[in-house]
């Protein structure tokens, strides 16, 4: 999502945070690679949805010089068609899911001035600002 600002907090310590960028909550699927979390890190960088001068949106966070706050987030997968209680049985397994996320902030790295984390498998508390608002969600199968 396009934030002002967003920052995330583990046990009453912040351990990442940004002033205006993007803020990815990474979920990581079982059939994900890292080749998939690259080139996600890729295209969430070169993504047009920040303003131009006109206000349209037509500018990426490669030309907006903005920073990047990635946090992973197991529970976007959580499946409640049946019954009350979420099914997270779409996620992937924690390894790979650590492996993909750390794929995914790597290759950020490369491209972004400023990318600030979450830790994985942590209980965060994450706050943010979401700018416009604009949120994209983003599935390496393309289904959307």
């Amino acid at each position: 999502m396009r934030v002002t600002n967003a920052n995330v907090v583990v046990a009453d310590r912040t351990i990442g945070a940004i002033d205006g960028g993007l803020l990815v909550l990474l979920g990581v699927a079982p059939d994900d690679t890292v080749s998939d979390a690259a080139n996600l890190a890729r295209k969430i960088f070169a993504l047009r949805i920040f303003d131009d001068d006109a206000g349209a949106m037509n500018r990426s966070l490669a030309e907006t010089g903005g920073s990047m706050l990635v946090v992973s987030q197991f529970t976007l997968f959580g499946d409640v068609r049946k019954g009350r209680r979420p099914s997270f049985v779409a996620a992937a397994p924690p390894a790979l899911g650590r492996t993909c996320y750390e794929a995914f902030v790597e290759a950020a790295r490369e491209l972004v001035p400023h990318v600030a984390t979450g830790e994985f498998g942590a209980d965060m508390a994450v706050t943010s600002v979401n700018d416009g608002p604009v949120t994209i969600l983003i599935d390496t199968t393309r289904l959307f």
